[in-house]
């Protein structure tokens, strides 16, 4: 650890574990209380350090346990108020969502993300966390009839792009293409074929769910990706909504669906070879097709306001058998934010990533 990442992890653990004033610690580093404080901010925005506050009355630890025992996933319940409406709950699992990823994401990793009005929140609570070697890959396409897609997508790959200093890598193609052939013959193009491979080396992959109707419309539902025969054919089909714009049924079943044949995303088959895939979600509308990503089996990491965990768990039905799915049961955390700090060792490499 360089020396300048020693002294924030020392004035970090002296001012949140040992309770000692600045100026205490200032004497101790040999340096100036403008400094401490400047160190204790280091910590905080590259996550070495996470501040949460955790209400009496919150339901989130119980359910952020019942998810995980249920589903053999890690789950991170974010507290809301009861009145909090959904815009205002979507910003707080998004908040939570930038906190999670910055101590996951590091140097000669990469990460995929979809794109969605979910992302885009995150997007704007990114802190900056240089890396070395990193790269950031846009899992679907996102032009259609009406626009290229590539100023909404590619400002979102810049933003996290930026965030964390790696390259970006666009995938220029449509989120749907008209027929199945053209997106086969696509597939060959060695310009795509160089961002598929980018795709499969992910560590991360980063995405939502998408919902039809709600106060928080999901994107491809709003932004002219289908038309009225295609929605008129998702309903026929019985389809309940969408990971990275391939189309689930309440069960998770898939590859029957007659649009995901003209899909660019990646299927939740293609998406379960991703070590680490972390779902965020937000919203009344959002807990029957989350429980259908649940189902398809594409996450692992789950950030979900403490509203919508608490109606997925009143639809799940019985338990499911996590053994019987080859995935421990995970974890339980609470965000954003317990009264106190926990200082962390540092985030998961390469080798670390799951």
């Amino acid at each position: 650890m360089a020396e300048r990442e020693q002294d924030v992890l020392r004035a970090a653990s002296m001012y949140y574990l040992q309770d000692m004033k600045m100026e205490v610690i200032a004497r101790q580093l040999n340096t100036s209380r403008s400094t401490v404080s400047r160190l204790i901010k280091r910590a905080r925005e590259t996550g070495l350090v996470e501040i949460t506050l955790r209400p009496a009355s919150t339901r989130a630890p119980g359910l952020g346990r019942a998810i995980a025992a249920r589903f053999g996933i890690d789950a991170y319940v974010v507290p809301v108020p009861d009145h909090a409406n959904e815009v205002e709950r979507l910003e707080q699992a998004a908040m939570a969502s930038a906190r999670l990823l910055a101590s996951w994401f590091d140097s000669d990793m990469v990460l995929g993300i979809a794109w969605g009005t979910t992302l885009a929140a995150i997007s704007r609570h990114l802190t900056p966390k240089p890396t070395r070697g990193a790269a950031v890959v846009q899992l679907n396409g996102a032009a259609n009839t009406r626009t290229s897609g590539i100023e909404y997508a590619g400002d979102l790959i810049s933003s996290f792009g930026a965030a964390f200093g790696a390259a970006m890598h666009q995938f220029s193609v449509p989120a749907f293409f008209d027929y199945p052939e053209t997106k086969a013959a696509m597939w060959r193009e060695r310009s795509v074929q160089r961002v598929l491979d980018v795709q499969h080396r992910a560590d991360i992959a980063l995405f939502s769910v998408g919902a039809v109707a709600g106060a928080v419309p999901s994107h491809v539902y709003s932004a002219g990706y289908l038309d009225e025969d295609d929605i008129r054919m998702l309903h026929d089909e019985g389809v309940v909504g969408d990971v990275c714009t391939v189309f689930l049924r309440a069960d998770g079943s898939y590859r029957d669906v007659h649009l995901n044949a003209r899909a660019t995303g990646p299927t939740p088959a293609e998406l379960q070879r991703i070590p680490r895939r972390v779902c965020v979600v937000a919203g009344d509308n959002k807990a029957v097709p989350l429980l259908a990503a649940l189902h398809a089996d594409v996450v692992t990491d789950l950030v979900v306001d403490e509203v919508t965990a608490t109606a997925l768990l009143s639809i799940a039905g019985p338990a499911y058998d996590v053994a019987s799915r080859g995935r421990p049961r995970g974890g339980a955390l609470v965000g954003p934010s317990t009264a106190g700090a926990a200082v962390r060792p540092g985030p998961v490499g390469r080798d670390g990533a799951r």
